[in-house]
């Protein structure tokens, strides 16, 4: 038997493992994963960037966790030879409306601990000449990072201390008792003391295996990128942001320079037709029903469905899009915009419609379940794992 077996090989899963053996060195410690390899929905799908902590509502979870975790990311890929640059951003208003939004980050920034300096159309063109606008905050912390690579160094030191990592074993039934939890999989029974759950896009799912109460349903999101043309790279410096819609848990579509050192754009945001749908071809009718299924799915798609119809537009309408990135950066065309893979981001949804935008834990005596673990997720890992690692050891 395991002392704890964490299912899911994200970065939050694997961070979890890593912060239970330095808590708890020579446990029995088991990662399952349902993929052929780590990190290869959310953790390897994503923008690549490491947040500052300028966005979050001062005295949330992820406010706290955001700034410390940018922080101890940083000095893992330093102690990791993971490539990270703190290459700063800029946060662009364009018009008037964007302007009070704008100065509610300012503050925010200022409450969460994050350095920001507001600076107008001169200064923002020194640090990203072809960015236009009428003001911005330029936030120097704001770092991008391979996450990938972040996971695969996480592998490397859970295998040296002695944890088992298991590829290709789905999690198909729960069976919590006093003394544990036996957890099926379409390979075989395994036995463990306590379950942590960090299955991202399925975290749900698990859940309810477990017996949680069906309070939140993951809604999947699926974020389309693109890359800048060669020929319209040198347009973007590092990282150009639009000013968020408060009322939604998505920061806009936005350019930034990755590890790599191409221009990626993106991600918009639109309903996917399953967990994994990364493309409008992939559907899977179970999925949609059990969505259909969930009050909380027809309460959220009532409120935000004018949102819902402008993603949509953009996603099949490349120069809406490029229309869109041009109010940032004037000389963006769609002819420079070059399809990449996309992502799709778990979105818990409440069974009132809202969109839960901070971290949401369940608790039973022998298990913690991680049913939301939105952006700044990533950047913020190594913290949330101590903290998720500190809930399960007091179940051991």
């Amino acid at each position: 038997m395991f002392d704890v077996v964490v299912v899911g090989g994200g970065i939050v899963g694997l961070a979890t493992a890593r912060a239970l053996l330095h808590a708890r060195p020579g446990a029995r410690l088991l990662v399952l994963e349902k993929e052929s390899g780590v990190a290869r929905h959310q953790t390897g799908r994503n923008s690549g960037v490491l947040h500052s902590g300028i966005y979050y509502r001062p005295g949330s979870q992820k406010a706290a966790m955001c700034v410390e975790g940018r922080q101890a990311m940083e000095r893992f890929c330093s102690e990791h030879a993971v490539p990270f640059d703190r290459c700063g951003k800029v946060i662009v208003a364009v018009d008037e409306r964007e302007l009070a939004r704008l100065a509610e980050l300012e503050t925010r920034a200022a409450a969460n601990g994050v350095r920001a300096e507001r600076i107008g159309p001169a200064r923002l063109r020194e640090i990203e000449p072809h960015a236009a606008g009428l003001a911005a905050l330029h936030v120097p912390e704001t770092g991008i990072v391979d996450f990938s690579g972040v996971a695969r160094a996480l592998v490397a030191e859970l295998e040296a201390a002695g944890a088992e990592l298991r590829l290709g074993h789905e999690v198909v039934g729960v069976d919590e008792h006093a003394q544990g939890v036996t957890l099926a999989t379409d390979r075989g029974e395994v036995a463990t003391r306590v379950l942590v759950n960090c299955a991202g896009l399925h975290s749900d799912l698990v859940a309810a295996l477990d017996g949680v109460p069906h309070e939140v349903q993951i809604v999947p999101f699926r974020g389309e990128y693109h890359d800048l043309a060669p020929s319209a790279a040198a347009l973007v410096r590092h990282l150009i942001y639009p000013v968020p819609d408060p009322e939604l848990p998505f920061l806009g579509v936005h350019l930034s320079r990755g590890i790599d050192g191409g221009v990626h754009v993106g991600p918009n945001a639109v309903l996917a037709l399953r967990r994994e749908g990364y493309a409008w071809s992939a559907v899977d009718a179970r999925e949609l029903a059990r969505l259909a299924a969930f009050p909380g799915f027809w309460r959220m798609a009532r409120r935000y469905w004018p949102v819902g119809v402008v993603e949509v537009y953009r996603s099949v309408n490349r120069a809406a899009l490029a229309r869109a990135l041009a109010r940032l950066v004037p000389g963006v065309a769609a002819t420079d915009l070059v399809p990449r893979r996309a992502g799709v981001r778990a979105q818990a949804v409440g069974r009132d419609g809202a969109l839960l935008d901070d971290f949401v834990l369940r608790e039973t005596p022998r298990a913690v379940h991680v049913l939301n673990a939105p952006s700044p997720a990533a950047t913020a890992s190594l913290v949330i794992g101590r903290s998720v690692a500190a809930r399960a050891l007091e179940r051991l």
